[in-house]
């Protein structure tokens, strides 16, 4: 991964602040750690929307609605891509080529348009390279 960007999808990120989500919370520290340290870490404003909904709403223990919004605060210093008609468009043609779904897909989308050369996921299938973009479930 060297310098380059690394996408970083919502499991990721929610796994990092998880307590109860045990090795894969270990592992996702380590990567946020890495990635803060190295200044390579770029999400989509997608991403931040998925992260506050889970970790406020959908995880065996939710967190404090003000601390969720402090932690997108801090990690707003990343490189934070919005999603506009081309990022949507570029979405249903990878939907429609790699039969993801539409909201995976946008991932994919905003990733490719970042620049990154990596995606971190755990939904997305682990070693395919889309566009120069390649996919890597960091806890297989």
């Amino acid at each position: 991964m060297n310098g380059d960007k690394v996408f970083v999808d919502t499991n990721v990120l929610v796994y990092a602040y998880d307590k109860d989500a045990g090795k894969k919370h270990r592992i996702a520290v380590d990567i946020m750690k890495d990635l803060w340290r190295s200044g390579r870490g770029t999400i989509s404003a997608q991403i931040l929307q998925e992260f506050f909904v889970t970790l406020t709403k959908k995880i065996s223990a939710p967190m404090d609605i003000s601390d969720v919004r402090e932690t997108i605060r801090r990690l707003s210093k990343w490189d934070i891509l919005l999603i506009d008609v081309d990022a949507i468009i570029r979405a249903t043609e990878l939907q429609e080529r790699y039969k993801y779904s539409f909201w995976d897909s946008l991932i994919i989308a905003a990733a490719i348009a970042g620049g990154a050369r990596t995606i971190l996921s755990e939904d997305l299938a682990d070693g395919q390279t889309i566009q120069g973009l390649t996919i890597k479930n960091p806890f297989k």
